[in-house]
């Protein structure tokens, strides 16, 4: 399988949707604005993407729901034969296709706490799209994230490989991703996955062992044969593997959020190694804002200082940190932590709100500037409004005086 180098092959935990309007992809659950206005501002960002196009008349989740339980999932495939194969920390339940409601064979991917983060349809013969206008229709809509060339077992040399596409869609919580091969106008699909956001990257179709099982299943039978050459990641999959796992625990994916299990994930996915600073950096990060949930403020303070020691400069970084000193009553680091924020993005709103409220009692005039370059930068954007209302309040007060 050959690449087509104009197009990158994705990237642990990043989108390549459009910038949304309207929808939010998720902040820390438990920072919510009006607590954020109460204590300080939250610590968190959020980031509106426009949704791709996601209509289709091809079914695939018919007997599992993602973020369902694997014990009930287990108990309503009783007379279904289900393989059981270790998935790093979690388990793969695989349903062979002549027993699965989709005639694909089907996988099951769940995580420690058994919940189900994500599932995998592979069609070895390829599914026609020929009967589902809509998917194709959709399909038609979407840029490729991938395009790549797959050779057939019954042509074999280069002159005659069948290019491949893969498309990725979703909705606010979920990504949806279609491997196709052939042109559009006649195009069969060889695999499709469903998956919780945070687990996107991991449950990949176009991941080596994933393409692998197209090419095995398919030996003998005119399938897809052929030298397999998907994405593989370069860091260690047990440690993308707890920070996805992390990163459910903590942005609330599948039901409140539980800063203990994040916690213990972060710190398991550190243990493991990262060799990508930003990777490391980050996974130092969101520890620090786990533990900053459950109260344990110095070991969040630390946690985010070693985020900047491997990765220096970040600004919301240097946000998230200056509301912990802000919390543990330092006022001084809180707006040196906050000014760094700001002066390394001048155009980020929250850490500019946050450096205002830390200007209060130190500098009046000094915060009605920041409030008002604040409001400059926050003013019709929904998510800032709260915030905006706030801003004004203080900036009326304090010219009153």
């Amino acid at each position: 399988m050959a690449h087509r180098n104009r197009f990158t092959q994705p990237v642990f935990m990043r989108f390549s949707f459009p910038h949304k309007v309207g929808s939010a992809h998720r902040g820390l659950a438990g920072c919510t604005l009006a607590l954020g206005l109460l204590l300080g501002g939250c610590a968190e960002e959020f980031e509106h993407r426009e949704l791709p196009p996601t209509a289709s008349d091809l079914v695939l989740m018919k007997s599992a729901h993602i973020c369902g339980q694997k014990a009930e999932f287990l108990k309503t495939h009783q007379t279904i034969p289900i393989e059981k194969v270790p998935w790093g920390g979690g388990e793969e339940l695989r349903i062979p296709a002549a027993k699965s409601e989709s005639h694909s064979e089907e996988s099951y991917f769940f995580n420690e706490e058994g919940l189900l983060v994500g599932v995998l349809f592979t069609f070895p013969r390829g599914l026609d799209l020929k009967p589902y206008p809509v998917l194709r229709m959709t399909l038609e809509a979407l840029k490729p994230s991938v395009e790549f060339y797959m050779s057939l077992a019954q042509a074999p040399s280069r002159a005659n490989l069948d290019f491949s596409s893969l498309y990725r869609t979703g909705d606010e919580k979920s990504t949806t991703q279609y491997v196709t091969m052939g042109p559009p106008d006649t195009a069969s699909l060889l695999m499709a996955s469903v998956s919780i956001d945070t687990y996107e990257s991991l449950l990949s179709p176009y991941r080596k062992e994933f393409l692998s099982r197209v090419a095995s299943s398919s030996k003998g039978k005119g399938g897809a044969k052929a030298d397999v050459r998907g994405a593989e990641d370069k860091e260690p999959f047990a440690s993308l593997q707890q920070f996805a796992r992390g990163e459910t625990a903590q942005l609330s994916y599948c039901g409140p959020a539980d800063p203990a299990v994040a916690v213990t994930a972060y710190e398991q996915a550190i243990a493991g190694g990262f060799s990508d600073k930003a990777m490391l950096s980050e996974a130092h990060h969101k520890l620090g804002l786990a533990l900053k949930r459950q109260g344990q403020l110095d070991k969040a303070r630390d946690a985010m200082q070693q985020s900047l020691a491997v990765y220096p400069n970040r600004p919301e970084v240097l946000n998230n940190l200056g509301d912990v000193y802000r919390v543990l009553g330092d006022q001084k680091k809180s707006l040196e932590s906050f000014q760094r924020a700001v002066t390394l993005r001048p155009n980020y709103p929250i850490a500019r709100f946050n450096l205002a409220q830390a200007y209060e009692t130190l500098n009046q005039r000094r915060a009605v500037t920041e409030y008002e370059t604040y409001l400059a930068l926050g003013e019709g954007i929904p998510e800032e409004a709260e915030r905006v209302m706030q801003a004004k309040k203080r900036v009326a007060e304090f010219k009153k005086r």
